[in-house]
């Protein structure tokens, strides 16, 4: 089993090297390496990231097949399907990593922070749903002074939605309590700089 700072120690590197544009080649490599997998597949971590195309967890952090255990939806939000997910990889396969990964630039915020500024009229349940899970943390950034400079507001917004969902995996679940008290399960958040490629962990880092 590999722990979770060794899991954190790999995802670093393969940030490094996409960020400063030194890949493994992994995609020249993935045809040997869907033929060498076993039937039981063993990622080393979990990430739970956005839906945004410009975000695949395995490019940014330079993996291959069957290295991460992959959760996309619009805003790295938290409900009970991903939850469940965590909770799914982390017993069955014994991953010791989960890191919640948001973005720049992400239209999830975004979208969220106009609807609190100017409600629609009319609006998709399901996309409410989305705006509904990102509000409790983006809400309360607007009584402060950033809201008059909505860049700033936007990039604390986004990190204020990961630190939610961070915190949401680590107490919402008895399953996944239960894995950090006693088997060494880590959750962390990070950011990842669509300008830049790269990524700053940023929340859980430090108990590591």
């Amino acid at each position: 089993m590999i722990s979770a700072s060794e899991a954190l120690e790999r995802l670093r590197a393969g940030n490094q090297r996409f960020a400063a544009s030194l890949g493994s080649d992994q995609v020249l490599q993935l045809h040997a390496r869907r033929l060498g997998l076993p039937d039981r597949h063993l990622p080393f971590a979990i990430v739970l990231g956005c839906s945004d195309a410009r975000v695949p967890a395995e490019i940014v952090f330079d993996q291959g097949l069957g290295d991460l255990f992959v959760i996309r939806v619009a805003g790295n939000i938290v409900a009970p399907s991903q939850v469940g997910s965590v909770e799914f990889a982390a017993s069955r396969f014994g991953t010791r990593l989960v890191v919640v990964l948001g973005h720049s630039q992400c239209g999830a915020i975004d979208a969220t922070l106009e609807e609190l500024q100017r409600p629609a009229e009319k609006q998709s349940r399901n996309l409410q749903s989305i705006v509904d899970r990102v509000r409790p943390s983006v809400e309360p950034l607007l009584a402060t002074n950033a809201r008059h400079d909505l860049k700033a507001l936007a990039r604390t917004a986004i990190r204020a939605n990961v630190t939610a969902s961070v915190d949401h995996l680590r107490h919402g679940s008895e399953i996944l309590e239960e894995l950090i008290r006693q088997d060494g399960l880590r959750v962390v958040g990070a950011e990842y700089a669509v300008e830049t490629g790269v990524v700053e962990f940023f929340d859980g880092v430090s108990s590591m």
